[in-house]
């Protein structure tokens, strides 16, 4: 195999320690030596002097976790050219498994340029992206504890939920604290509602006729204060994603202009791709990244599989819900592929689909800096005129009638 690089190491990061091949080739000549760090700030910094002392160009390593990251922001301080690998990619031959035998079957791959690097996106991305998905695990941990409050409510036999599409609403919040405070009567109870709950005054009364007791009431005010607290602790999330968004913000703009994505959706999604598009050659590139097109599975002229490969949950959750938002917009270019791909293939191939146009048209607009252009609810009936007429004439013909098409008069 072609030799690409004559100076590499390959590290095997652990939580505690750091297993260090360095490959070196001088005169036809591989030599390789082996060192174990401790993952200390101190020690970390020997291999990055270890490493720069014997003229190291490129550095490999696993995604192990949480524990690369240290690795990495430490060596990116040096002249090093840094690789991530995907474990799944890098996998040696079963039975040769030592930390050892890792670091230097990564250090040859890297050698011969058969490492394909992962995405590493630069530190104010890294930062944006951390504030959001910590976001993300917030409002599911509120969504779990608002559950748990229902749980409670049930089993006092309070059908709050049952009459009230949000539970911790305006009137439904009300109602809880009133609960909570010692209130029994549930016609006190139901004259706590908004006038705009569609549910009756004599509903509203029979679904807080329950039985609470101290019990009830000492759990929904533990919730309540953890909920009150997950959105407050949402809230500085926010305050400092605000702050750091200056080299985001034009970004954000363009990609709000696409149907289906508001302020929160384009800050996650910068956020997951960022900002240069340079690093994915194409669009299918970064749709490949984000695992939303089907699986290439092929043996023996059958396919055996096409279904998405598993990644990119960060991302690709946020995206379906832009893409199922999107799919309702009146008259656009989205909602008419969704409809059309739907009636074909069924809903959850149709909004994987939207979900790859959406992709493909960030990665465009970012690119190029431009704003979306919407192509319209007409677009597939105007490229395609021969196939809708076609279409058309079979769907007349399944119901029983000859049609004979002619040309209007110019």
């Amino acid at each position: 195999m072609e030799l690409l690089h004559r100076r590499c190491c390959g590290l095997d990061v652990h939580k505690e320690t750091v297993v260090a091949c360095l490959r070196l080739v001088a005169d036809g000549k591989v030599t390789t030596e082996v060192r174990t760090f401790q993952t200390t700030t101190a020690d970390l910094l020997r291999l990055s002097e270890w490493l720069a002392a014997n003229g190291c160009t490129h550095v490999a390593m696993e995604a192990t976790g949480i524990y690369w990251k240290p690795v990495w922001h430490i060596l990116d301080d040096g002249e090093f050219e840094l690789v991530l690998a995907n474990a799944a990619h890098v996998k040696n031959v079963p039975g040769r498994k030592t930390d050892v035998n890792d670091a230097m079957w990564l250090a040859e791959l890297l050698a011969h340029g058969l490492i394909r690097a992962s995405f590493v996106p630069d530190a104010q991305t890294q930062e944006m992206r951390n504030l959001l998905r910590t976001r993300k695990q917030l409002v599911r941990e509120q969504s779990s504890h608002v559950l748990r409050v229902q749980k409670t409510l049930e089993d006092a036999n309070i059908k709050l939920d049952s009459v009230l599409s949000d539970v911790m609403g305006k009137s439904g919040r009300a109602m809880i604290e009133a609960l909570i405070a010692g209130e029994t009567n549930p016609a006190k109870l139901a004259n706590l509602a908004d006038r705009r709950v569609k549910a009756s005054p004599e509903e509203l009364r029979e679904a807080l006729r329950g039985r609470t007791t101290k019990h009830h009431r000492f759990l929904l005010r533990l919730h309540l204060n953890q909920i009150d607290a997950l959105d407050a602790a949402m809230a500085t999330v926010d305050a400092q994603v605000e702050a750091n968004l200056a080299p985001f913000r034009t970004a954000v703009e363009l990609i709000m202009s696409i149907p289906g994505i508001k302020n929160l959706s384009a800050h996650a999604i910068v956020a997951e791709i960022g900002i240069d598009m340079s690093r994915f050659p194409s669009a299918p590139h970064l749709i490949s990244w984000a695992c939303i097109c089907p699986r290439n599975d092929v043996s023996a002229g059958k396919r055996r599989s096409n279904r998405q490969r598993k990644g990119a949950t960060w991302l690709k959750t946020t995206l379906v819900q832009c893409a199922l938002a999107a799919a309702k917009k009146k008259g656009s270019y989205l909602q008419a592929q969704f409809h059309r791909i739907k009636a074909r293939r069924g809903p959850k191939k149709a909004i994987m689909a939207v979900v790859a146009s959406i992709l493909t048209a960030i990665y465009h607009m970012l690119k190029d800096g431009t704003m979306y252009r919407d192509l319209g609810c007409d677009h597939f009936n105007r490229r395609s005129t021969d196939q809708q007429k076609k279409r058309l004439v079979k769907r007349l013909a399944d119901l029983g009638y000859t049609v004979e098409l002619k040309p209007l008069a110019a």
